[in-house]
Parts: C-alpha cells; sequence; structure tokens
C-alpha cells in the first residue's frame, strides 16, 4: 500500500505534585493535608488530569477506528468479502495481544478474505482446523482464532502462548508444510499498515 501515513498522538501525562509532610508534626497532618489538596493550584490540577485520562480513553477508541479502518480499506480495495469485519479484528486482537494486522493477514493468505473460504465449513476464513470447523458467523470465527493465537485456549495455549507473530505463524503453519508461510503473512500484514499500536496522547491545558 503506497504512501502510507503513520497517526500518532504525542503522550502527555499530568500528574499531582507530591506532598511533603515529614516535617509536619503528626497531630496536624491531617488539616495539613486538607489544606494542601484544597488549595487553587490543586485543584486546577486535579481538573486536568480528569480532563487528560478522559482523551486518553477518547483517543484509544479513535486509534482502534483508524486501525480498522485500515483493515477494511484493504479488503474493500481487493473486493473481498470480509469487508466490515475490521473493528472486530481489531478488538479480538487488543484482546488476545496480538498484531491488529494478524487476523486479517491470514483471512487473506487462507482464503483471499473470505472469497474463498472453506467449502466444508461454514465461515472459515481462516482455514482453522483444517477446514473441519464451523462458525456461526464472521465474528465467531475471528473470536475464535484470536483467542487460540493469543494463547488463550487451555486446549492448545501450548502452541501458541507467548510467542511471537512470526513464531505464532510458523506454528499456525509450520514451515514443514507450507514453507515461507510466516513470511508471507507478515508480507501482507505491512501492506495492511504499519506495526506501531501505541495509543499515545496529548493533553491540552
Amino acid at each position: 500500500m503506497k504512501n502510507k501515513k503513520l497517526i500518532r498522538f504525542v503522550e502527555s501525562f499530568i500528574l499531582l505534585p507530591g506532598l511533603t509532610i515529614s516535617s509536619i508534626p503528626v497531630g496536624f497532618i491531617s488539616q495539613a493535608v486538607v489544606n494542601v489538596v484544597n488549595t487553587p493550584s490543586i485543584v486546577l490540577l486535579q481538573k486536568q488530569n480528569i480532563e487528560a485520562s478522559e482523551l486518553l480513553a477518547r483517543s484509544g477508541a479513535t486509534y482502534q477506528k483508524f486501525k480498522a479502518d485500515a483493515i477494511d480499506a484493504y479488503f474493500k480495495a481487493h473486493d473481498m468479502p470480509l469487508e466490515g469485519m475490521g473493528m472486530t479484528m481489531v478488538l479480538e486482537a487488543e484482546k488476545n495481544d496480538l498484531d491488529w494486522r494478524l487476523l486479517p493477514a491470514i483471512a487473506m493468505r487462507e482464503s483471499t478474505g473470505g472469497k474463498f473460504a472453506c467449502k466444508k465449513a461454514t465461515f472459515n476464513s481462516f482455514g482453522w482446523g483444517s477446514c473441519k470447523i464451523n462458525f456461526e458467523s464472521n465474528e465467531e470465527a475471528i473470536e475464535t482464532v484470536a483467542r487460540n493465537l493469543g494463547g488463550n485456549n487451555p486446549n492448545t495455549d501450548h502452541h501458541y502462548a507467548g510467542k511471537t507473530t512470526k513464531q505464532i505463524l510458523q506454528k499456525y503453519n509450520p514451515p514443514s508444510i507450507v514453507p515461507r508461510y510466516a513470511e508471507q503473512v507478515m508480507s501482507i500484514m505491512n501492506e495492511i499498515g504499519v506495526e506501531d499500536t501505541t495509543p499515545i496522547v496529548t493533553a491540552t491545558t
């Protein structure tokens, strides 16, 4: 994908200054803390902290949409049935600590984004279970594959838990079965978008 632009946000957290009370007599600590916290400058900083937290939450949602839109744009450009599944893939990837581009790239490699999904298994665009496992919907397929690849299924965690993206792919389709499978999927991931997924926020004061 040409002319890729990485949208980044700059993180800025406003922290309340530490309160030094070691020199205050014990009997006056409670009142001293009350007096300090109630000063206008501290109240203002507390307000700014709350606003920064709200901004961080909003920007996280914006960043999710940015990634989801990148996935859907990729599927749309190639006229693929999985267009519209971008946000589901992003959310499941985040839930299972996976690279956000991994699921769409596997779907592209396995079924051209759903165009050639498993014939004998419903809603299986990932070739999951050697095309012998049915799903009730694309959402269920995405959730199941993400949970397994993230090492969160006790039945398969010995294959995927704690592994890098390349190692996950080498377990998904070992080089002895499909040579350079991992490299092929990772190349597709780079076509979908950039890896950086850390939402960083600037809080304006």
